[in-house]
């Protein structure tokens, strides 16, 4: 090979694997040194040098110089093996390093290939993979299609280097709003909890630290826009955004929108919550196989029963005493309750106000939990944004 030839070898690795220069004159070096020690022998005191600038290679064996011609042609195979072996490792390390700071970040691939019940992804430069237990029940993923995924480990494995994908992992949904909602991005409003069931529904709990910007206006954005776009990367997941609450009270009734709750018992020291609901928002408290209760549940941290009316009679739960102190509970936290659209927030953020949520929603999409409660489900996964009764400046909650 001619001096100009291995430069050019050279500067053509290094722009299409993004190797540095020099890991790849010191792995020809060592190539070289080998295949001089498998023609010489082992024990042979043996230097190989290439010039950076020039590209000149020395052979300094036991008797002087040797030309790479006089090595052989085992000898040559043998340098060829161990610079590939070599250059693959770098290549290994360049792309752990390159992927490696995307752990925990959204990353946006092709797919590849179906793999059993496994899709690879391509990434570019290198391959994702997206296990079974990873995927969203009921997606279907096609050869040739777009997909965003979260990524959740990057490790090595020999050679390669695997980077194990997410669709379902909760934290795409942190990420997604990081995206999506730049005050959420800039620290403005913070998701303090955040529960999902993938390809069913999720359930963020947020807040504001500027008392002007509205966290659930923000999250909504203008006539939907920015939830909007979060629920299409999630093919219709249902969202549900609520005002998080330090009071426990507050905080279970916001999490179970949107249905509509009669009284709460609260037993703090077992850490169990009993929510009394009209017959009619019962399966909408419960939610489809129990989805709702159960995400409520897990935002809240309280343990949740959910009785009708007649089942809460027939407990004494509706005697005098304990009617009054239950339904005190549910009235503090349903205080100011109006619909998303009718009022903002005085200086609330213009991307953020939810006004247009509501107001420019369209014609079919319900408007009132009472609706719901009629279709016997939560609000469509597929339409932009709907408010309820329950979304106000202390506890509102906003369905997506």
């Amino acid at each position: 090979m001619q001096d100009a030839e291995l430069l050019r070898l050279v500067d053509a690795i290094h722009r299409e694997r993004n190797i540095e220069k020099e890991a790849i004159f010191q792995a020809l070096e060592h190539a070289l040194l080998t295949a001089a020690r498998k023609k010489l022998g082992e024990s042979a005191r043996i230097a190989v040098t290439i010039d950076r600038d020039s590209g000149r290679t020395r052979i300094i064996g036991p008797d002087g110089d040797l030309e790479m011609v006089d090595l052989g042609r085992i000898a040559a195979q043998t340098a060829k093996q161990v610079f590939g072996q070599i250059v693959r490792e770098a290549e290994r390390e360049v792309i752990f390093g390159e992927y490696d700071r995307f752990q925990r970040a959204l990353v946006t691939g092709t797919i590849y290939r179906l793999d059993g019940t496994a899709v690879i992804v391509n990434l570019g430069r290198t391959e994702g993979y997206l296990p079974k237990h990873e995927q969203v029940r009921g997606e279907t993923y096609r050869v040739g299609d777009r997909i965003l995924c979260y990524v959740v480990d990057v490790k090595k494995i020999g050679n390669r280097v695997k980077i194990i994908l997410s669709r379902s992992h909760p934290d795409m949904i942190r990420r997604l709003f990081e995206r999506e909602i730049p005050e959420i991005a800039d620290g403005v409003v913070d998701i303090v909890a955040l529960v999902r069931e993938a390809g069913y529904k999720t359930k963020v709990a947020c807040t504001s630290l500027d008392p002007k910007v509205d966290p659930i206006g923000a999250c909504v954005g203008v006539r939907g826009t920015r939830i909007r776009n979060i629920i299409e990367e999630l093919n219709g997941e249902k969202i549900d955004i609520i005002r998080w609450s330090d009071s426990p009270e507050v905080q279970i009734v916001n999490a179970l929108k949107p249905a509509q709750i009669n009284s709460i018992t609260l037993y703090e020291d077992v850490k169990k919550a009993l929510v009394v609901v009209d017959e009619d928002q019962l399966s909408l408290a419960i939610g489809k196989k129990g989805a709702n209760v159960r995400l409520a549940s897990k935002l809240a941290g309280w343990d949740i029963d959910i009785l009708s009316e007649a089942e809460a009679r027939d407990r004494g739960l509706f005697d005098e005493e304990n009617a009054g102190a239950a339904a005190a509970a549910v009235e503090g936290a349903d205080a100011g309750a109006a619909y998303v659209g009718e009022e903002t927030p005085e200086g609330a953020a213009g991307d953020g106000a939810p006004e247009a949520a509501a107001a420019d929603a369209p014609a079919d999409t319900p408007a009132e939990a009472s609706a719901e409660a009629a279709d016997g489900a939560d609000v469509g996964a597929n339409e932009p944004a709907v408010a309820d009764d329950a979304a106000d400046a202390a506890g509102g909650a906003v369905t997506a």
